[in-house]
């Protein structure tokens, strides 16, 4: 099954590093007098010394700080504080921890970080050493070093955030032999590369064996907080699962994959990350339009980054192959467990967690006794809690009206739970009854989760079916902007007294040429959503705080994505990370780049511009065959309007709608 790496699902990827998310305090329209009082204040500060006198305010407080804060949609623990009327002093005192911060972080260059191969240490890999395409058998992973050529290769693009994740000293971006390094032109110190062996689906038909293309795992390192992350190369040469191909990347793919998974990781959901981007400086053919026109265009490398390049597939290839590599599978489940959770080897019956299916019978699940069911029915929350911030988001995986189209996620995503499932039953390690409740907690998982989002999203209290229901016909209706919309709708106020004429003014920027009838329609849903705001007692100001810190107001766009790379394959590669650092802060204002929240423009609705295919293993690779819903997915399903796709595009007749605001993940079909 051409499955997700299990990065999304399996790993606990976006929760780690959102939970130890800090506080931070950004700064809007500074004076060059405000910075430097705020460099006097602090060193007052820190020398005990009495306080220095204000300068004039140009701005109110609230104008000139805010706080950036953790909300529910990053962590359940974190709470919401007032975002104005911040004093210097907190100021300070926020610089002073950040300061300190810095100071105890660890900083190591390539050749002191601490590499711990557990994948190949604990788990089987194929006897044979060469490149030659093959069908791997009785093993996780084939020994292989990268083969690619290179040519002057360049730095395009690099993630500081994941550097520090690593224990990485960002000054080693800066070293010559780094494009060298991170292109697999040379071997990095400490390292055992490999390719993993894993199947998959294609076409929604059993594939068998696929297995990382052009994928090479650098090796696995354990960082200072005993937090364990696998380095891997995107096109950096052949593997023995190659097949026909060379093993190779474009620059094109390549930027798309590098931005797509920091965007992602940006917006607060799970993915794959990516430390760096080099060009190699050769080219590369291929047929963008698989039109037979064939063309060379620049190669290039992406080092992505997760805790583990696992997937469903690493399980269900071994599972499809017999009774021998059964072992396997349970091989790779204990191994996962060990290193990935922990808390689940560790648990015992103090915890208590036995459920009820919810069957006539009230028959029970224990999880306590049985630790692969236990594991099977979190990676089946996590799914669902992490396909739930897709639709919040409006992540559109494929292309509309295809099966992986937006509205049909959860259904997938289940379809993928169910998959997963089977595979360990028949390893004998779960239960047909732990099975079914794995599925069942999907449903309910992403039911909770989906609602949990929208009703943030509109900054109420509690979920309103009725009142979402409606709002998103009539953003399907209207072909609006999602991602605009929801940060325009912050802009109401809870006021029952508004002129009719009055109430749209906030969301005039998204609400485009509607007739009347359709502008009656907007004003009466407007007016029921005042009376909910109203009746939640929440202020303006808090809500609108709290809006925006789960409506981002910059997303990746395609036609960004594209003007970047039409940039970059002419050398410039300022575009990719003015981009990469717009992507890196979604939900803040950020003056003077007020132009990437813009619509696509008319150009961006070409075929050849709209239909691009890429594809990035930061989400689900998912697929779908016949439908298998849960009553709780299902309901979704019927529930909830499909988002239209939101362009000048004629849409096919039948289509699963997608919100036009998305990041675009288009080729179901890929091959590592």
């Amino acid at each position: 099954m051409n499955v997700e790496n299990v990065t999304n699902t399996i790993f606990p990827f976006g929760a780690q590093v959102n939970k130890n998310r800090s506080n931070v305090v950004s700064f809007v329209r500074l004076t060059l007098s405000d910075l430097l009082f705020i460099h006097l204040h602090l060193f007052h500060l820190l020398h005990r010394l009495p306080p220095p006198p204000p300068p004039p305010l140009l701005y109110s407080p609230s104008k000139v700080l805010k706080l950036h804060k953790k909300v529910p949609y990053f962590s359940t623990n974190a709470s919401m504080e007032s975002p104005v009327g911040l004093s210097v002093d907190s100021v300070a005192d926020g610089l002073k921890k950040q300061s300190l911060s810095e100071d105890k972080r660890v900083k190591l260059n390539l050749e002191d970080l601490n590499w711990d191969h557990s994948f190949v240490r604990e788990l089987p890999g194929d006897p044979r050493t060469d490149i030659m395409p093959r069908e791997v058998l009785h093993a996780c992973y084939s020994k292989v070093s990268p083969s690619v050529q290179v040519e002057n290769p360049q730095l395009v693009a690099w993630s500081e955030s994941v550097a520090e994740i690593l224990d990485l000293d960002p000054k080693e971006f800066e070293r010559p032999d780094f494009p060298l390094l991170f292109s697999g032109a040379s071997p990095l110190a400490g390292g055992l590369s490999y390719a993993q062996c894993y199947g998959g689906h294609q076409f929604g038909m059993w594939a068998g064996q696929l297995g990382d293309g052009r994928a090479i795992t650098l090796g696995e390192l354990v960082n200072s907080k005993n937090e364990r992350w696998e380095l891997q190369l995107k096109g950096a040469g052949k593997t023995p699962y190659s097949r026909f191909a060379d093993g190779l990347a474009v620059l094109r793919s390549s930027i798309r994959e590098f931005l797509c998974s920091e965007a992602i990781h940006s917006l607060g959901i799970p993915t794959t990350r990516a430390l760096s981007l080099v060009t190699t400086g050769k080219y590369v053919t291929r047929d963008m339009f698989y039109d037979g026109n064939p063309k060379d265009e620049p190669g290039a490398v992406v080092c992505r980054v997760s805790p583990s390049f696992l997937r469903f597939g690493s399980f269900q290839l071994h599972a499809s192959r017999g009774k021998e590599d059964l072992k396997i599978v349970q091989a790779l489940a204990d191994y996962t467990i060990r290193h990935h959770f922990p808390h689940i080897e560790n648990m015992n019956k103090s915890d208590s967690l036995s459920f009820s299916t919810g069957q006539e019978n009230d028959s029970v699940v224990d999880l306590t006794s049985n630790k692969y069911a236990a594991w099977a029915v979190e990676v089946a929350e996590r799914t669902a809690s992490m396909i739930a911030k897709w639709q919040g988001v409006g992540f559109t995986h494929d292309l509309p009206g295809r099966r992986y189209c937006f509205a049909n996620q959860p259904d997938v995503g289940l379809w993928n739970i169910a998959q997963f499932a089977s595979t360990l039953s028949s390893a004998h390690l779960i239960s047909e009854k732990e099975s079914d409740y794995a599925l069942e907690r999907y449903g309910t998982k992403f039911m909770d989760d989906y609602q949990s989002v929208m009703t943030k999203k509109l900054g109420l209290p509690k979920y309103n079916k009725q009142l979402i229901s409606k709002l998103l016909n009539n953003l399907a209706v209207d072909k609006v902007d999602y991602t605009n919309f929801f940060r325009l709708l912050s802009n109401i106020k809870a006021d029952s007294s508004t002129p009719e004429e009055e109430l749209l003014i906030p969301l005039k920027a998204a609400l485009l040429d509607i007739g009347k009838e359709r502008k009656e329609a907007w004003i009466s849903w407007v007016k029921i959503y005042i009376e909910e705001l109203l009746a939640s007692g929440v202020g303006d100001e808090e809500r609108k705080a709290l809006m925006n810190s789960v409506n981002p107001k910059y997303i990746l766009r395609n036609y960004l994505c594209q003007s970047a790379i039409d940039m970059a394959e002419q050398g410039d590669f300022d575009e990719v990370r003015r981009l990469l650092k717009v992507m890196e802060r979604p939900y803040d204002e950020q003056p003077g780049m007020e132009k990437y929240a813009r619509l696509p423009p008319a150009w961006a609705y070409r075929p050849e511009r709209t239909y691009l295919k890429f594809y990035t293993r930061n989400s689900f690779t998912l697929e779908q065959s016949q439908s298998q819903t849960s009553p709780s997915v299902d309901r979704f399903l019927r529930e909830t309007s499909p988002v239209a796709a939101f362009s000048p595009v004629k849409q096919p007749a039948g289509d699963c709608r997608t919100p036009t605001a998305t990041l675009e993940t288009v080729d179901p079909t890929p091959r590592e």
